[in-house]
């Protein structure tokens, strides 16, 4: 991203003071914490305009007569945002969706006064089926940013949403717990993010015939990931697909265009049959990393 060539003139310092890899890593840091910056100074100026639920249309129906050719129905697409975060988050990538023929895009808001994973999954659930309801899909496809995926694992995974959710994207997930912030934990839904904590542990339950296919984005610069391998799911009863990204921060998974690229090629993907008790996890063979330049 153009943000990135900011830091280009600083290259010959680092590499005079930092040799080698060192230099490298540091230039990449630095690129990185520059797009997190300039990221995280365009949402707050964004942030007001999510703050209300957008407005919900009707799906557009044929006007006239005229036979259809058939085609692959496309499913909507639910866009759900992280902690203290609202639908603004989702904007660059709402658009590129647009731009690749997802126009049945939706970003749902959950209150920041929410304090129990549990209970905004079921909200989500409800918001789901109205969904449903309203455009006449059986099915939809989720994109969750941080703690808005593991809202959403918790409703495909603990209240039977896999017949709902086709696939369930993740960006910067902390499916096994982040031990980050720790200042944090005076939020209740923060302490539920925790390594050990009764949400993760149930999500870590047997969960067989599983009907939702996860794709997990997760991010070698992740400051919010602690560890940062946490952003992976492993779950034996899961069909999961690790997608590791190399370059950039938390704030940038749901805005880089490299990512929104991979990110529409896993909407696109066939659904595929669930995973049996036991089977391997991880990335799907021929499924390569992504590396942010």
């Amino acid at each position: 991203m153009m943000v990135t060539r900011a830091v280009q003139p600083l290259r010959p310092l680092y590499q005079l003071l930092l040799p080698g890899k060192l230099a490298g890593l540091s230039v990449t840091l630095l690129k990185a914490t520059a797009l997190e910056v300039t990221i995280l100074a365009g949402h707050l100026l964004l942030y007001p305009t999510g703050i209300i639920q957008e407005r919900r249309s009707q799906s557009p129906s044929p006007s006239d007569g005229t036979p259809r050719l058939p085609a692959r129905p496309e499913l909507p697409v639910v866009l759900l945002h992280g902690f203290i975060d609202n639908r603004s988050a989702f904007v660059l990538l709402r658009r590129n969706l647009a731009q690749h023929g997802r126009h049945r895009v939706e970003s749902l808001n959950y209150s920041p006064l929410t304090c129990d994973i549990r209970i905004a999954a079921e909200l989500l659930g409800r918001h789901i089926e109205e969904i449903c309801r309203r455009t006449g899909s059986p099915q939809v496809d989720i994109v969750g940013h941080s703690l808005g995926g593991l809202i959403a694992r918790y409703y495909a995974q603990r209240l039977g949403g896999d017949h709902r959710i086709r696939t369930l994207v993740t960006l910067g997930t902390p499916h096994s717990g982040t031990r980050a912030v720790p200042l944090a934990n005076a939020h209740p839904i923060v302490r539920q993010m925790r390594p050990g904590s009764a949400v993760i542990e149930e999500l870590a339950m047997p969960a067989p015939g599983c009907r939702t296919r996860f794709v997990s984005f997760w991010s070698d610069l992740d400051s919010v990931m602690d560890p940062l391998d946490t952003a992976c799911l492993d779950h034996p009863d899961l069909l999961v697909e690790n997608v590791p990204v190399t370059g950039i921060g938390h704030l940038a998974l749901p805005v880089h265009p490299a990512v929104a690229a991979r990110i529409r090629q896993a909407l696109g993907a066939e659904p595929a049959e669930p995973a049996e008790a036991g089977a391997e996890t991880g990335a799907v063979p021929g499924q390569a990393g992504l590396t942010v330049a």
